[in-house]
């Protein structure tokens, strides 16, 4: 039986090397498990970054800690954005955006880095419920999005591939690592 959300071909993101790269860093043959388990990673981490690292510069980055964190729940709205009409048929060309002008504008600073953490989650599992209530055939639905042709299950990749990213580097920058998934005997089937 073929996985609706099995690793995507190269045709799917396009000819691109960064989506080509980013695709390929992430482990596994089946998105869903790596979505799943990737909000476990986010709380593990989230909850062991202390408030004065939050907002700190590390060298060479340019954004706070807490940049970061907001810059992954834009990021994580936008993907989810982009496969809900893609995987509705919406052929309409989507837009870049742009992910500096969000961190430079700080505009969803105000409230506490806890809360940006649990919006973060709650956008995750948002998107993990979408992914898993679409229809098959919707996986392989396209458009263009960012100047690029990409199908809903290199969508979903790619949110898993730009949270790992981020999130690796959070645990490079604060000296730490966090267990990245629940234990199996932990494990739901949801």
């Amino acid at each position: 039986m073929i996985v609706a959300s099995r690793r995507p071909v190269p045709d799917e993101y396009g000819p691109t090397d960064y989506y080509a790269r980013s695709i390929t860093a992430v482990g596994g043959e089946d998105v869903m498990p790596i979505l799943r388990d990737q909000m476990f990673w986010l709380c593990e981490l989230g909850s062991s970054i202390s408030t004065d690292q939050t907002d700190r510069l590390h060298p060479p980055y340019t954004w706070t800690i807490r940049q970061v964190f907001e810059h992954c729940a834009d990021a994580e709205r936008v993907f989810g954005y982009r496969a809900m009409r893609i995987a509705a048929g919406d052929s309409t060309e989507l837009p870049p955006w742009d992910e500096n002008a969000y961190a430079q504008s700080r505009f969803g600073l105000g409230g506490t880095f806890s809360m940006i953490v649990e919006e973060w989650g709650a956008l995750r599992r948002a998107n993990y419920i979408l992914l898993r209530r679409i229809e098959p055939a919707a996986w392989d639905r396209r458009t263009i999005a960012n100047r690029v042709s990409l199908s809903v299950r290199a969508i979903a990749w790619l949110m898993a591939a730009h949270l790992q990213h981020h999130l690796q580097i959070v645990e490079q920058r604060l000296g730490i690592s966090v267990q990245r998934a629940p234990s199996p005997h932990a494990m739901r089937t949801t």
